[in-house]
């Protein structure tokens, strides 16, 4: 089994680079046949992999029971992460969000069922809910950590007040969010105070949910189960006005004789020691190229010479339909 550099989120110990699995199940076309995924979480495994992330909406349901089967074996060996937040009861309106008490309670009996586990390692609130003092929401899972069946606090897509505010009722070992060469956002407000919060982040779609990979090609159709197919960004127009960011990572990517996908990795690595991107995949091959890029070194220069080349350059597209993009905490 080989071993990969470790990060710390709080209390916990993960691996440098995670695996985002809600693709295996969910959101990128038909699911990965079910003894297919377990096998690509156990590669993972096999290779140095700890951190694990999934989501009770993945599927709905369906990706969490994958990720519990697969890891069964190596239970205490590997941090499992999941997230709560939506109302998924049947009438929920679409997309809804659920973060009372009482609901974050259900969602945790129903995630440890499923991931058939005793302790979730990393309960994350997966958006914020305005209807739900983010007070209440840090409170409860305070208690759930009292009562043994949540290890550590996380949230995604919060805003910087909200970050403040539910660290001082639990402390916020994590927060996941999108970032990335290819959405930059983050550095502005969000990393300076994780950064005085000593709260780790982890990075979804650190790939550019695959635009930076450069294996996206120029007329690609996508899938009606791809979510992508719903996003202004990958729209044929945007694709086109945002070449000039993955020119310019081809470009590094030939002169560190890595692939593009590993300089996108490696340039977030580098950022910072607090950072753990999770990128997805449902292909052997590119598990293993993602997991090549801890060996690619970026000195300081390069790293500013990424940053400073990519501030210049506009990146065209909303990341997110207009539905979505509400949901995301300011």
């Amino acid at each position: 089994m080989t071993t990969l550099p470790t990060r710390k989120l709080g209390d916990l110990e993960v691996s440098a680079l995670g695996l985002g699995c809600m693709g295996l199940s969910f959101g990128l076309g038909p699911a990965t046949e079910h003894n297919e995924a377990v096998a690509l979480i156990r590669a993972a495994v096999e290779r140095g992999v700890t951190f694990f992330d999934t989501a009770e909406v993945y599927g709905p349901f369906v990706n969490e029971s994958v990720v519990g089967e697969a890891l069964a074996p190596f239970r205490d060996q590997v941090v499992i992460a999941t997230k709560f937040g939506f109302a998924l009861e049947p009438g929920a309106p679409t997309g809804g969000l659920n973060s009372r008490p009482d609901h974050i309670r259900k969602a945790v009996e129903g995630s440890l069922s499923r991931l058939g586990v005793e302790t979730i390692d990393l309960l994350y609130q997966h958006r914020v809910d305005p209807e739900v003092p983010i007070e209440d929401v840090a409170g409860t899972v305070r208690d759930l950590i009292a009562e043994g069946k949540v290890k550590a606090f996380g949230l995604s897509e919060a805003g910087v007040s909200t970050i403040r505010r539910a660290h001082a009722v639990q402390p916020v070992a994590a927060l996941q969010s999108e970032y990335s060469l290819w959405w930059r956002e983050p550095e502005a407000e969000i990393l300076p105070t994780l950064e005085d919060l000593g709260i780790g982040f982890v990075p979804f779609s650190p790939l550019g949910k695959g635009f930076l990979t450069g294996a996206i090609k120029a007329d690609e159709t996508f899938d009606k189960g791809d979510f992508r197919s719903t996003l202004p960004r990958f729209q044929s127009e945007n694709r086109d006005a945002n070449q000039a960011l993955l020119d310019l990572v081809q470009a590094f990517a030939r002169q560190k004789g890595a692939t593009p996908a590993q300089i996108a990795l490696a340039w977030l690595l580098a950022r910072s020691p607090s950072i753990i991107p999770i990128p997805g995949t449902t292909k052997l091959h590119r598990l293993e190229e993602n997991l090549g890029a801890v060996a690619v070194e970026l000195t300081a220069d390069d790293v500013e010479a990424l940053n400073t080349a990519s501030a210049t350059l506009q990146v065209t597209g909303d990341r997110y339909a207009p539905a979505q993009q509400k949901m995301i905490d300011r």
